[in-house]
């Protein structure tokens, strides 16, 4: 198959039940693998392979899962332990195939299937604008699992094109009007990777909001008590949903798994992307999936220092009274 029928979304692996071990950190990662998986056609049977979180328990309710220990970003004991772990409790026989977006626990699944024979695929983040992730240069070179990009901007004969999990979003239309002294209900979701903090972007949120509004957080790592509204640490993806629907504005960073399931329901956030150099992530993902999203038009992408009530009531102004989708 040419890498010009990958690019439109064609099937990775020739088996036709495609009983496959899907293997991805939590957040944007297992946000992608789950949208890859149904567009694999994976089987009702497949196993897969994650943390143990709000999120994974809500998105993969039902399924066949391996819950392994959190492996940090760039963790090498931490993968090695998730590896021992799958020789321990899987067989090889009951899969057909390896399908991983990372992080490094797609590693260890990608290893653990290259050793038994398995053929393996890694779909680097559609956040890697730019080229491959640390996980994906590791799995190339140790030529582990076939290796594909979402952006044939970097695409070569090493990382062949497949079609982007974004691509069939469009740009927010705006139906209404808010005034600036107008009451906001906003829900805003920093992201739980461990351990990054963002308290840029609560601390912004907290000057450009006035009194009158009503907020409710996800905090995520960002704990805090000085916070005004309502605070969750996490929240399970449905109910976090929920509360993105009822509100007129959604804030969240830049984590592509927050940002699909929100599209996914119709709803425009505004994204704010962590920074590597005020220690919020491990490294500048989170700007080229900002970049990618600011030079497509989809939802409100704003720098921290670039976010006002403004931005907040633009946004406002694609959602019906009451927080429902125009």
């Amino acid at each position: 198959m040419s890498a010009a029928d990958r690019a439109d979304g064609a099937p990775f692996f020739a088996s036709a039940r495609k009983r496959l071990l899907l293997v991805a950190s939590t957040g944007g990662h297992l946000s992608q693998l789950v949208r890859l998986a149904g567009r694999e056609g994976a089987a009702d049977d497949s196993m897969w392979v994650t943390f143990d979180s709000p999120q994974s328990r809500s998105m993969l309710a039902g399924r066949r899962t391996t819950l392994v220990d959190y492996v940090a970003p760039r963790d090498l004991r931490g993968t090695v332990a998730a590896h021992r772990r799958l020789e321990r409790e899987l067989d090889p026989g009951e899969f057909d195939g390896v399908l991983s977006t990372g992080a490094a626990v797609g590693l260890a699944g990608l290893a653990w299937g290259r050793r038994h024979g398995l053929p393996g695929v890694y779909v680097e983040s559609v956040s890697r604008t730019d080229g491959p992730s640390l996980t994906g240069r590791i799995v190339r070179r140790l030529r582990i699992a076939e290796t594909y990009t979402q952006h044939r901007t970097w695409s070569s004969r090493a990382w062949r094109p497949t079609a982007s999990v974004l691509q069939d979003f469009a740009p927010p239309r705006q139906h209404f009007r808010r005034s600036p002294g107008q009451r906001l209900s906003i829900l805003v979701t920093l992201g739980t990777i461990r351990p990054y903090r963002f308290d840029r972007l609560v601390d912004r949120v907290a000057e450009i909001t006035l009194p009158g509004d009503e907020l409710v957080w996800q905090l995520g790592e960002t704990r805090r008590e000085d916070v005004r509204g309502e605070t969750h640490d996490l929240m399970g993806a449905d109910e976090l949903l929920a509360r993105a629907s009822a509100a007129d504005v959604v804030i969240t960073h830049s984590g592509v798994g927050t940002i699909l399931q929100l599209l996914d329901a119709g709803i425009s956030p505004v994204v704010v992307p962590r920074s590597r150099a005020h220690g919020e992530h491990v490294d500048d993902h989170q700007q080229q999936i900002w970049r990618l999203l600011r030079d497509s038009g989809i939802a409100f992408p704003t720098e921290v220092e670039d976010l006002t009530r403004g931005r907040l009531l633009e946004a406002a102004a694609t959602r019906r009274p009451g927080g429902e989708p125009a």
